[in-house]
């Protein structure tokens, strides 16, 4: 199972790289809040509502209107004060916490 899950994933950032703007909408929601608590929830809020100058208002939807292999990039490599999480988090982690993100917005 984890085999085929991680080809998938694969797959997907593969795709994502050909196809910008395809979604992949296949995340851990429960993983995702997991590793968003840990990395993001200090300056983009627990509840997506930014604390830290800057960052963007995932609650409002700030940023989120890219689509999930846009987002994955500029959080593999970071933006502005977002350090970059490439070797950090997996591909997988980080899809898993854009979908975790998209459930914080209103």
């Amino acid at each position: 199972m984890m085999r085929a899950r991680s080809a998938l994933v694969t797959l997907a950032v593969a795709l994502g790289s050909l196809y910008p703007g395809a979604q992949v909408r296949a995340g851990d929601i429960v993983r995702g809040a997991e590793v968003y608590r840990q990395h993001c929830a200090t300056c983009h809020g627990a509840a997506g509502i930014s604390t830290w100058p800057g960052a963007p208002n995932i609650a409002r939807n700030e940023g989120m209107l890219a689509p999930d292999m846009v987002l994955l990039q500029r959080i593999r490599s970071g933006r502005n004060a977002m350090p970059a999480y490439q070797g950090l988090l997996n591909d997988r982690d980080i899809l898993n916490v854009i979908t975790y993100m998209r459930t914080l917005m209103r």
